[in-house]
């Protein structure tokens, strides 16, 4: 099954993008074993649209363009239903029984994502209650990723 993640706005702090980096390799060592694997990550550019609601509806306008056909769609969203590490880990591989092919995780920009990509999106998820800076959030999710590749892999990583 292929991973992608797709972001408005662009990591720019080198530590945020080591992070990620080093997250998202370790979960292509163990994911390829897994038949997990990272299709890519696509940023795209925050909308200059005057306002906050505007600035969603181009944004998500552009995401929904670019989601792959057929995938599924994972929103992260503060809203959205928050899970552990075991039940986020439990539904990649369900939708991998299923013989889904592709999951698209998408982040949005400052103001977040538009509500209409949020509630047609077959998950809504939450990282925490917490509301986390773009660049936390995808460091957050992209260890979620490793931690779920070593769950269902049984690696020794996740010792809850």
């Amino acid at each position: 099954m292929k991973l992608n993640i797709f972001c408005v706005g662009k990591l720019k702090e080198e530590a945020e993008r080591s992070i990620v980096a080093r997250y998202l390799e370790r979960f292509g060592q163990i994911g390829a074993g897994m038949g997990l694997s990272l299709a890519g990550i696509t940023e795209l550019i925050e909308s200059r649209a005057a306002s906050a609601d505007a600035r969603k509806a181009a944004e998500g306008a552009e995401l929904r363009r670019r989601l792959p056909e057929g995938a599924r769609v994972v929103a992260l969203d503060e809203h959205g239903r928050t899970m552990t590490s075991e039940d986020f880990a439990e539904t990649l591989r369900r939708w991998q029984d299923e013989g889904v092919r592709s999951v698209a995780f998408v982040i949005g920009g400052p103001d977040g994502l538009d509500l209409a990509l949020v509630k047609d999106a077959d998950l809504a998820l939450s990282l925490g209650r917490l509301t986390l800076p773009h660049g936390l959030a995808r460091a957050v999710l992209a260890e979620q990723l490793y931690r779920a590749a070593t769950i269902l892999a049984r690696h020794p990583y996740h010792r809850a």
